[in-house]
């Protein structure tokens, strides 16, 4: 069982763009590799059971919880944490910037979360309804806001989306 522990594996992501390839224990979660390996702290440990959401990336366009996915299992895997939802010139995107206009957060620990499942949903639908929303928010935990500032933050993320996009 001991060897079976040191067992590494060599693995090729793509994070937010750029391509890494490590050599990782075989056991290591894509997030002790993201905070750890390649120093993005941006996606916060949570329960790490997967219920929080504080940990939610997007792997190849869905969004996983990176906390109980093995980092060994996503080899040429497309990934995209909080840090790559930024713009180019490292400006908020319009979801970040709508986040913060609407008081989406108060202490920030659930927006990786957050704004991930709010780019999925956008992605698929440009003008959710509100149910739609919770569904698509319902993986994350927030025992800050009560949900309201949230909703209207994704609400406000989908126009400016449209904005950008015209």
């Amino acid at each position: 069982m001991e060897d079976m522990l040191e067992d590494t594996v060599l693995v090729n992501l793509r994070v937010n763009g750029k391509l890494h390839e490590l050599e990782i224990p075989a056991h290591k979660s894509l997030l002790d590799l993201l905070r750890e390996d390649l120093n993005m702290t941006g996606t916060h440990m949570g329960c790490m059971t997967g219920h929080c959401g504080a940990c939610t990336v997007s792997i190849d366009g869905r969004v996983a919880k990176s906390c109980i996915t093995l980092a060994a299992t996503l080899s040429r895997a497309k990934i995209t944490t909080i840090e790559g939802l930024t713009e180019e010139d490292g400006t908020l995107s319009p979801i970040q910037q709508a986040f913060w206009d609407e008081a989406g957060f108060q202490c920030g620990y659930c927006a990786p979360g957050m704004l991930m499942c709010t780019a999925e949903l956008l992605e698929s639908n440009s003008d959710p309804s509100d149910s739609e929303i919770e569904t698509a928010l319902a993986g994350n935990l927030c025992r800050c806001t009560g949900y309201q500032s949230l909703k209207r933050a994704v609400k406000a993320a989908a126009v400016k989306a449209k904005e950008k996009a015209s």
